[in-house]
């Protein structure tokens, strides 16, 4: 099975070529490039969580360029990061904020019966998943330390 994100992707794709948007086009092309990359490295179809997985990074790869750029003083450069990282936004989720993740994460701890730092490993793997291309995987591992040390 397609996902239906995936065809999303394909058909803006044909939009911004009409349109002459060379920057969407260009965005899109990479992610689309990027999917099936993944497809080839897996051997099989993404599901949508992959293929949200695959939108994730790139907008993660995205975030880092504009942080070295920002220290390089090159604002050209930071601009065309920005407007990159602004449509692949566009395919994300809502991110989840701060508050729900702690409130889940505090949930999950209490399912787990986790008590401290050590038992991290019991609530991360389903912290994570809860909240796959929703919030920072590194978020989510300070809340989780920050309250498994409280």
């Amino acid at each position: 099975m397609e996902a239906l994100l995936k065809e999303k992707l394909n058909s803006d794709l044909k939009q911004a070529m009409k349109a002459g948007d060379t920057a969407r086009r260009d965005v899109l092309r990479l992610v689309m490039a990027a999917i099936k990359n993944a497809e080839i490295a897996k051997r099989d179809d993404l599901e949508e969580a992959d293929v949200i997985g695959v939108i994730v990074k790139e907008a993660r790869q995205r975030q880092e360029s504009i942080d070295a750029f920002k220290q390089g003083d090159r604002q050209d450069l930071v601009s065309q990061e920005e407007a990159e990282l602004s449509i692949l936004q566009e395919y994300l989720p809502q991110q989840a904020s701060h508050d729900e993740i702690v409130t889940t994460a505090k949930q999950i701890i209490a399912d787990v019966g986790a008590e401290g730092p050590r038992d991290k490993g019991k609530v991360m793997p389903r912290l994570i998943a809860e909240f796959k291309g929703k919030a920072d995987g590194r978020e989510i591992n300070d809340i989780v330390t920050e309250l498994l040390s409280s």
